[in-house]
């Protein structure tokens, strides 16, 4: 009676286990799946658009500066999914760059369109100022205290 006890047991967490892992694995596969499907839906946005504001430009005649760093934006947007696609991490001073960027897009209009400088000029050159000391911070901590990934591709490459 025992042994049977011991051996339906024994059946029971191995199902359980079973269960859990195929779970897991479909579930690795659902996200994975979603994260290739949004990176491809981002990236083809990035894309028309910044195909969109270039045919504007063109259009145009000419490019103004805002116009430009519309541009970089887009680019800076586009490195961004390509990491992500490539490192799955988020590099989040891309997000910082495009906020510079997008910045200086607006400190630009305020100073051209209103020929003014007042507490808008202030105000977006401070958040620049702002967002810049976030960058440094986040490149002084990345270098101090590297990611574990980061540190064993380094002893890697020492052991190599």
């Amino acid at each position: 009676m025992a042994n049977s006890t011991r051996a339906l047991t024994r059946s029971a967490t191995n199902l359980h286990a079973n269960m859990k892992a195929s779970a897991d694995a479909i579930g690795a596969l659902l996200v994975d799946t979603f994260h290739l499907l949004a990176l491809f839906a981002i990236g083809a946005t990035t894309v028309w658009s910044a195909i969109a504001a270039f045919v504007q430009m063109v259009q145009r005649g000419h490019a103004s500066l805002t116009d430009i760093l519309l541009l970089f934006i887009y680019l800076e947007l586009g490195a961004m999914v390509g990491i992500y696609f490539k490192t799955t991490r988020l590099p989040v001073r891309y997000l910082l760059y495009i906020a510079i960027t997008a910045l200086a897009r607006v400190l630009i209009e305020v100073v051209s369109a209103e020929h003014r400088t007042g507490t808008d000029l202030l105000v977006v050159a401070g958040a620049i100022l702002l967002i810049s000391f976030a960058v440094l911070v986040l490149r002084f901590a990345s270098h101090r205290y590297p990611s574990a990934a980061v540190s064993d591709l380094k002893t890697t490459r020492r052991d190599a």
